[in-house]
């Protein structure tokens, strides 16, 4: 299993991944993105920045590379980088399917994403991942499965994803929607002749929403790997939108708030990588302090008291706009 790589890194940082949803595209729901980005949303431009992003995680430990068939063009922006530095073979990159990216690079797109699990969707966003990242790819995740989804009961896919398992790839997939532990929990149960299929999990869990946590646990105990997204909230943990309960726990530590709510995160004993989707150099660096946080229980105690009904989390995660 490739996440086999990060249990042998000795780099603080190497339980840290970068997302690039927020650089992939020129439009996305996180706070901030009119000062985190610039004026220049063209496609070289997000390039240069995803490059220089990845070049800095990569200088501070980060091994782990997070993308999607949704987000714009971030595999082809992944790809681009890999080939121009082909000596760095020590990192994992996982993608996802079952979303299609429809916003034609603009920011004020009626729809900037579809979403269709069906087989057919698979093979399609399958072959256009393998064209840009070919063997380079060692993790593909249906994206964002929820309990209804029928990735879940189509036994179909289950044996075309297998079939790619049994080739090297690991398989996986991640959650979202307020009944995410619900949907863990039936991933968690397919198996494909008698053996289970997936190996990793990606599920949001943060401050603010940590309804998933004990599904989390027990897949972990399962033998997967969990991998945390949206630590930030999409923005909300971040100075200046950050609670002030956060904002007073990270002027004790001194440092931001972005970095305890990932040290947060990152204490969690079935956390195995918690992803950074920081959209700049300096953000990412901010980020990766999390790994030196230290809290005690009386910050820990504080910051418990910031937990939303997971129903009301997600309503609002559903206002945010796309800018």
């Amino acid at each position: 299993m490739p996440f086999a790589r990060l249990a042998s890194a000795t780099t603080p940082t190497c339980h840290i991944g970068l997302g690039l949803a927020a650089v992939g595209r020129p439009g996305y729901i996180n706070l901030g993105r009119d000062r985190d980005l610039p004026q220049d949303r063209s496609v070289d431009a997000l390039r240069a920045r995803t490059h220089e992003l990845l070049d800095a995680a990569y200088a501070q430990g980060v091994r782990y590379i997070d993308a999607a068939r949704s987000y714009g063009r971030s595999e082809e922006f992944l790809a681009d980088w890999l080939t121009a530095r082909p000596d760095i073979d020590d990192i994992v990159v996982g993608s996802k399917w079952g979303y299609t990216y429809t916003a034609d690079w603009s920011i004020d797109a009626e729809r900037h994403e579809v979403k269709d699990h069906a087989l057919a969707t698979y093979e399609r966003q399958r072959a256009e991942t393998d064209a840009l990242l070919g063997a380079r790819l060692d993790l593909y995740q249906i994206h964002s499965v929820t309990p209804d989804s029928p990735a879940l009961t189509d036994k179909e896919l289950h044996a075309k994803l297998a079939e790619a398992a049994a080739e090297g790839l690991t398989i996986g997939f991640s959650t979202s929607g307020p009944a995410q532990a619900d949907a863990i929990r039936a991933a968690l149960a397919v198996t494909v002749d008698g053996e289970p299929l997936f190996r990793t999990v990606q599920s949001t869990y943060n401050a603010l929403e940590t309804s998933a946590g004990p599904a989390l646990a027990e897949a972990h105990d399962a033998g997967l790997t969990v991998i945390v997204k949206e630590g930030m909230a999409n923005g909300r943990l971040a100075e200046p939108y950050a609670p002030d309960a956060l904002k007073a726990v990270a002027a004790e530590t001194s440092l931001g708030c972005d970095a305890v709510a990932l040290a947060l995160v990152l204490r969690r004993p079935w956390a195995g990588v918690v992803l950074s989707g920081a959209a700049t150099v300096p953000q990412l660096a901010s980020n990766l302090h999390a790994a030196v946080v230290d809290l005690d229980e009386d910050q820990l105690a504080r910051l418990e008291t910031l937990v939303e009904e997971p129903n009301a989390y997600w309503e609002r995660r559903g206002e945010l706009p796309w800018h």
